[in-house]
């Protein structure tokens, strides 16, 4: 029998394709078998967990996800989170993958260049593994004449605006970016939400000297999300590549994407647990509370809505389930959500309000706790998914024996969690506050496993890991569907 680092023991062992009681054993950072119950001895094992009839599941995956980064978006806002506050989070709320964004503003035209900085301030510092998407927002030559080395370089996604004046590109420029990617296998991502529409609706509630945060929902109603999402879809089409529609809030989007997911086309789509608990009633409580949950799209409007979200969820029509983990600091005048209130705008004024919330550490007890999910479902989109659409899998997402990293969750036995009310000071990212404030959960992960190492321990000790544990993830290509035909984009074929 051959000795292993740790066995888990006596647990229900869920991936996205299977359910069933599996002890694992781990050795040398990965996953080395599955075994019926009881067939493994304690012998045999350095470390033993019970996991007392717990789910065990794939660590989580989060691909959208906000970490130190220049204020980019013609305001004053800057992340409060560095890829150090931003990791250590993210592992005590289960995610042990995460991919942030290596931003590219307008004025700078090289992406390689980007990707070196941002590697840089990520490199020993960071508490999960951990990757990069290229945020494109001056697609010049030479950026485009840069892809096939980001390929080299293990990027194999990028993002780009329809959207803020600072980093929106014109349907011209998102062709030529979506050309050079289906041409080097890049999955892209898009933000999609009509700029124009949403500066004309900003200068008509001006003139009206409407500034409160409540009017950040008014200025982007469902229709400039719906058009914008039927615009990416046909830019997609024409160009036959893959893309992402990401952080979708309206069930009108979501309508157009099925739709499309219905014609064969490899369009994938992403949301985000703010838009299975927010609305926009929480951007017009009182004393500027309300900018605390001012991201784009905005919470819409009921619990309709909210419905609407979790059937794409459950339908298939959502691949993942992201964070969108955008964190500014609520106190901070300076560079965070209050920065924008002064004098003449004593209410703040809602188009600048740094624009993004905190949730790399809630998303997955928030989502397994609504208890609207099954638990593979849950898995496919917190994790597995995400590990296929950018490059990762079967290195995680999953539990495969002698392929995948032994990265886990270990979550609580039925009734061993008294439920409880999420509170900030709970958690451990670098934010004064969380949008979800008092929601009652009745799970979080009571081990996260990262290569084979136990880093977070909630019953004894908490945090077990230390910065610099991550390491950077070379990506190859999405291995789900892509483009329809074989070979190059013809012009010509129209």
């Amino acid at each position: 029998m051959d000795t292993f680092d740790l066995l888990v023991v006596n647990g229900l062992v869920v991936t996205a394709s299977d359910t069933a009681n599996y002890d694992i054993a781990i050795k040398d950072g990965k996953i080395a078998l599955l075994a019926p119950p009881g067939l493994l001895s304690a012998k045999n094992a350095a470390r033993v967990i019970d996991a007392e009839g717990g789910y065990v599941m794939p660590g989580g995956v989060d691909c959208h996800v906000h970490l130190e980064e220049p204020a980019l978006f013609g305001g004053k806002g800057r992340s409060s989170d560095t890829f150090e506050t931003g990791t250590r989070s993210s592992i005590c709320g289960g995610t042990t993958t995460i991919v942030a964004f290596a931003p590219q503003a307008k004025t700078m035209p090289s992406l390689l260049s980007v990707l070196d900085d941002t590697q840089a301030r990520a490199q020993g510092n960071c508490y999960t593994d951990y990757s990069f998407h290229m945020l494109v927002g001056h697609p010049g030559e030479q950026a485009l004449s840069e892809f096939p080395k980001l390929r080299e370089r293990g990027i194999s996604s990028l993002k780009i605006y329809m959207t803020y004046t600072a980093l929106q590109l014109r349907d011209d420029e998102i062709l030529d970016v979506l050309l050079a990617s289906r041409k080097e296998g890049i999955t892209t991502m898009i933000h999609a939400e009509n700029g124009d529409v949403l500066n004309w609706m900003t200068k008509k509630l001006e003139e009206r000297q409407l500034y409160a945060p409540k009017y950040h929902a008014t200025s982007r109603p469902q229709i400039v999300e719906n058009e914008a999402t039927s615009r990416a879809i046909a830019l997609a089409e024409l160009m036959d590549a893959p893309i992402l529609v990401v952080h979708v809030s309206s069930p009108g989007a979501a309508a157009h994407l099925r739709d499309a997911q219905t014609r064969g086309l490899p369009v994938y789509a992403e949301t985000c647990p703010q838009y299975l608990y927010l609305t926009r009633d929480h951007l017009d409580k009182p004393n500027f509370e309300g900018a605390k949950c001012v991201c784009s799209p905005p919470p819409r409007d009921s619990a309709a809505d909210h419905d609407a979200i979790w059937l794409g969820l459950t339908n298939g029509t959502f691949t993942v389930l992201s964070s969108d983990h955008c964190p500014f600091m609520f106190e901070d005048h300076e560079t965070g959500k209050k920065s924008v209130i002064s004098q003449e705008f004593p209410e703040g004024r809602f188009k600048a309000i740094p624009n993004g919330c905190p949730g790399i550490e809630t998303r997955l007890a928030l989502t397994l706790s609504a208890n609207r999910l099954s638990p593979q479902k849950f898995v496919e989109v917190t994790s597995t998914n995400a590990a296929r659409l950018y490059g990762l899998y079967p290195q995680k997402g999953t539990i495969l024996p002698g392929v995948s990293d032994a990265d886990l969750n270990i979550w609580y036995p039925p009734g061993k969690l008294a439920p409880f009310k999420l509170t900030n000071d709970m958690l451990h990212h670098n934010v004064d506050y969380t949008p979800f404030e008092g929601v009652e959960l009745n799970q979080w992960p009571r081990y996260t496993i990262l290569r084979g190492q136990v880093v977070w321990d909630r019953d004894n000790g908490g945090l077990l890991a230390k910065k610099g544990c991550g390491q950077f993830l070379h990506r190859g290509k999405s291995t789900l569907p892509g483009p329809r035909k074989q070979g190059d984009w013809d012009v010509s074929a129209f």
